[in-house]
Parts: structure tokens; C-alpha cells; sequence
């Protein structure tokens, strides 16, 4: 069974930064594809950034230019490097492992950790 955890999370000011951590087990890490995701009160899940198992990166047009997705296979961990922070970021941040299919879909993922709360306030 899939297992992840969020972290890195906080409070922090337009314009700042955050590292988001996913520490993820019981899955083939290093063969499937990392997905970041968040979700604003009232808002649908959306996918912000995913990352291939050969380390390509894809990220929506909203964080394109100020989030950076990266991977250490050696540590089952997956990163979201958070830069020039919006009010608009502000969100339950959730990861996800699987193949890139389902990570760019969301159906089959059957599993999701707590989330990291981001909040970006003055």
C-alpha cells in the first residue's frame, strides 16, 4: 500500500518561498511519475506540477516560471520549490506516485496523504 507525507508547509508572504517535501513508500518510486497537486477551499483538486519517472518536468500555466518539481530516487522523495508566492497559492498542497497517466488524470488514485497547508498572507 502507497503511503506519502507531505511536508514543508507554513505560513509565508507574497512574494516568498517554500519547500514542499513528499516522502512516499510501498510504491516502484523510481518507475512512476510524481504529481503535486493542491486544493483551495471551495476549489476542485487541480494538478500543478508532475515530474516523469526520467525526471521531465510539466507544470501548469498558473505556477509555470515560479514552482520547480524535482525527485531524489535514492530517498523516495519527491520536492516542489516554491518561489515568488501568490495569495492565489494559498492551498492544501498533496502529492501523489503513479504512472504519468494517472497522475495527469487523477482517476485510479485511490490514495492520498494529509496535505501540506500553504498559506500566502501579509
Amino acid at each position: 500500500q502507497v503511503q506519502l507525507v507531505e511536508s514543508g508547509g507554513g505560513l509565508v508572504q507574497p512574494g516568498g518561498s517554500l519547500r514542499l517535501s513528499c516522502a512516499a513508500s510501498g510504491s516502484k518510486f523510481s518507475s512512476n511519475a510524481v504529481g503535486w497537486y493542491r486544493q483551495a477551499p471551495g476549489k476542485e483538486r487541480e494538478l500543478v506540477a508532475a515530474i516523469t519517472s526520467s525526471g521531465s518536468p510539466n507544470y501548469a500555466d498558473s505556477v509555470k516560471g515560479r514552482f520547480t518539481i524535482s525527485r531524489d530516487n535514492t530517498k523516495n522523495t519527491g520536492y516542489l520549490q516554491m518561489n515568488s508566492l501568490k495569495f492565489e497559492d494559498t492551498a492544501v498542497y498533496y502529492c501523489n506516485v503513479g504512472p504519468l497517466v494517472t497522475i495527469v488524470t487523477m482517476t485510479g488514485l485511490g490514495y492520498w496523504g494529509q496535505g501540506t497547508q500553504v498559506t500566502v498572507s501579509s
